[in-house]
């Protein structure tokens, strides 16, 4: 078992994801982006090469809800079950059990997809970024 982290970093860590899901829910895409490092990669797609860097990502995310548009679907990204575990360089490895709940006008809200975050977390500096993210789908196991 990995060395714990403290509370109070795990709850940073909570609001950091925080904000950062709520920046992609609510269409604030650029912010989201700017949550990696210069050079951070984001691999949403397994067997695709991942996105690196913020403009990358952005074109990433851009792409992605290309998909949504024209229908009001709001996505919503709920996490639990975060895993940090704590690298000599001072960087959290974290892993994390995530639900996407879509939602339509006049509809129940549906899980859309269940998947696992693989991150690299980066706590240098004034904030934290991602230096990685790597998606995995559970019903693509």
């Amino acid at each position: 078992m990995s060395a714990a982290v403290s509370s109070e970093l795990y709850a940073q860590v909570q609001h950091f994801y925080a904000r950062q899901m709520q920046a992609l829910d609510n269409g604030r895409l650029e912010e989201h982006a700017g949550t990696f490092t210069e050079d951070g990669s984001f691999a949403l797609t397994p067997g695709t090469e991942p996105a690196v860097g913020p403009q990358a990502i952005l074109e990433e995310l851009r792409a992605f809800m290309k998909q949504f548009e024209g229908n009001p679907t709001q996505l919503r990204h709920y996490f639990n079950q975060i895993v940090l575990d704590p690298r000599e360089d001072g960087s959290l490895v974290s892993t994390v059990y995530a639900l996407i709940v879509r939602t339509r006008p006049q509809e129940q809200p549906e899980i859309g997809v269940s998947i696992v975050l693989h991150d690299v977390i980066d706590t240098a500096g004034d904030r934290f970024r991602l230096r990685s993210r790597a998606v995995s789908y559970d019903q693509a196991a």
